[in-house]
C-alpha cells in the first residue's frame, strides 16, 4: 500500500484539476436553487442527514437540512463555506495541503476553529473571468463523501463527464 507521502500529492492534484474543471460561465440566485436543490435531492436518495448551505461572503443565497441533521451541521456548513470563500479552494483540498505542509489550521494558516473548519464538504463556486463569488457546503459526511456528493451535483449541472474521481483521504502522516 503506498505510504501517504506517495497518495497526497496525486489526492491533491486530482482536486485541483476538479476545480479547475468546475466553473460557472454565470451563477445566480436562481442557480443557486437549482444546485440546491439538486444537492437535497441526492441527498435524500442516500438517506444522508446533512445540512446544506450556499452563500457568498455576503448573504444566504440557499439552505436546507435533511431529517437527522442537527444544529451542529448548520454550522459545520457554515465553517466549511468559510474556508472555501477565504482560501479559494475547496475545504477538502485546503486540508490535504495543509497535512502535506505539516501545518495546523490554527494557529499556522491562520483559521481559528471557531470560524473556520477544515474538512471536507465545501466547494468554491467559482465563475469565468471573475473568479470565486460564493461557497457551496456540506455538512454531516465525512469529508470525502462531502466533497463527493457536492463534485456529482456540480459535475452534473455543469456537463462534465471528464473529472478525476474524488480521491480517499490519504494515510495520515
Amino acid at each position: 500500500m503506498p505510504s501517504h507521502d506517495s497518495t497526497r500529492p496525486q489526492a491533491i492534484a486530482a482536486l485541483q484539476q476538479q476545480e479547475q474543471a468546475l466553473v460557472f460561465t454565470s451563477f445566480d440566485e436562481e442557480t443557486a436553487y437549482a444546485i440546491g436543490q439538486a444537492l437535497r435531492a441526492a441527498a435524500a436518495r442516500q438517506q444522508a442527514p446533512v445540512a446544506i448551505d450556499i452563500r457568498s461572503a455576503s448573504r444566504r443565497l440557499f439552505y436546507t437540512a435533511l431529517p437527522g441533521a442537527t444544529p451542529d451541521n448548520e454550522d459545520w456548513a457554515r465553517r466549511k463555506g468559510n474556508v472555501a470563500l477565504r482560501c479559494h479552494a475547496s475545504s477538502y483540498l485546503v486540508r490535504l495541503r495543509l497535512q502535506a505542509e505539516g501545518r495546523t489550521p490554527w494557529p499556522d494558516a491562520a483559521l481559528p476553529d471557531g470560524d473556520y473548519a477544515v474538512h471536507g464538504g465545501a466547494f468554491p463556486v467559482r465563475v469565468q473571468g471573475t473568479g470565486v463569488i460564493a461557497a457551496i457546503a456540506v455538512s454531516g459526511l465525512p469529508s470525502y463523501e462531502g466533497h463527493d456528493l457536492v463534485v456529482a451535483v456540480l459535475a452534473r449541472h455543469l456537463g462534465r463527464t471528464d473529472l478525476p474521481a474524488t480521491p480517499l483521504p490519504p494515510e495520515q502522516p
